[in-house]
């Protein structure tokens, strides 16, 4: 089941706030860059299968993952449907990231049960491998990865998938996930980062990121397994904390975050440049970051 993962991809939202036709022209650009993979995220905007099938359907090598799909958003058959459809359509190019997203999002938002997300994650992996399927199969191996931060889900992820997608974490998380996973499967780890060496900017920058995720108790457990407390998810997240998950600064700093995580056991490095303004689209990080960042993967 092993393929080619390039080392190095790009963890995007922000191809969901421009028209398709754009996001589709700046996929092609990300690729022409050499990035290898890209990765999209799933909350209530476009059907991220969709998204997928239109970004693949405009590059011709780079990969496709999401991050993540939630098992909330479709019944197994359906996203079973989705995943060979796209595979069959573009072989080797597909890496479906499933989880089981947060309880704001699948209680208040979608209006499902999220007491038990574990036993429903494995669950809707044992009934996506039974589901039926009558459309021309595909010709290479259908891959998915589970968002995964915790033991018990990234053991899940090690025995029912080919691995893990892990976020919000910093490279101290990625030396206990390997250690749980074990050598084989994969570990693709996002890792947020800033071209900006002001910390009073960078940080300024960054907290408008992290003052969404610490709110979610799903990282702020993560992270307290980590040595992180209550004070610093307070407003928006301390210092101690930004510096932890975003790598800001210059190339070097970014580029050694990076480098870090490769070192702590990660397969793949999904960056996420952070723009300065919430709906901005990092064009020019990306630009910028790209003969660096490939240079690290080497």
């Amino acid at each position: 089941m092993s393929f080619d993962l390039p080392r190095i991809g790009v963890w995007t939202g922000q191809l969901e706030l421009v028209p398709a036709s754009q996001s589709q022209e700046l996929a092609a650009e990300l690729e022409s860059l050499g990035y290898g993979a890209i990765w999209i995220p799933e909350v209530a905007g476009r059907d991220v299968i969709l998204q997928l099938g239109l970004l693949l359907s405009a590059t011709t090598r780079m990969l496709g993952a999401s991050g993540i799909a939630s098992i909330y958003a479709r019944d197994p058959i359906t996203m079973t449907g989705g995943l060979r459809g796209l595979t069959e359509a573009f072989p080797d190019r597909v890496l479906l990231g499933l989880g089981v997203s947060h309880h704001t999002l699948v209680e208040g938002l979608r209006g499902h049960d999220y007491s038990k997300p574990l036993a429903a994650m494995s669950a809707y992996l044992d009934a996506m491998d039974a589901s039926p399927y009558t459309s021309f199969r595909p010709s290479t191996p259908l891959r998915r990865v589970l968002a995964a931060l915790g033991p018990k889900m990234l053991q899940l992820a090690a025995e029912k998938t080919q691995g893990a997608h892990s976020y919000f974490v910093p490279p101290e998380h990625t030396v206990s996930a390997r250690a749980i996973l074990g050598s084989g499967p994969l570990l693709c780890v996002e890792q947020a980062v800033l071209l900006e060496s002001d910390p009073t900017t960078a940080r300024d920058i960054a907290r408008k990121h992290t003052a969404t995720y610490v709110r979610l108790p799903n990282y702020a457990n993560n992270l307290r397994r980590h040595g992180f407390d209550d004070a610093d998810f307070e407003n928006g997240g301390s210092d101690r904390l930004i510096d932890a998950i975003v790598a800001w600064g210059d190339m070097d700093t970014v580029t050694s975050r990076v480098r870090a995580q490769l070192d702590a056991g990660a397969d793949h490095v999904c960056v996420q440049a952070l723009d300065p303004e919430p709906r901005g689209v990092p064009v020019a990080q990306w630009r910028e970051l790209a003969p660096a960042l490939l240079g690290v993967a080497r």
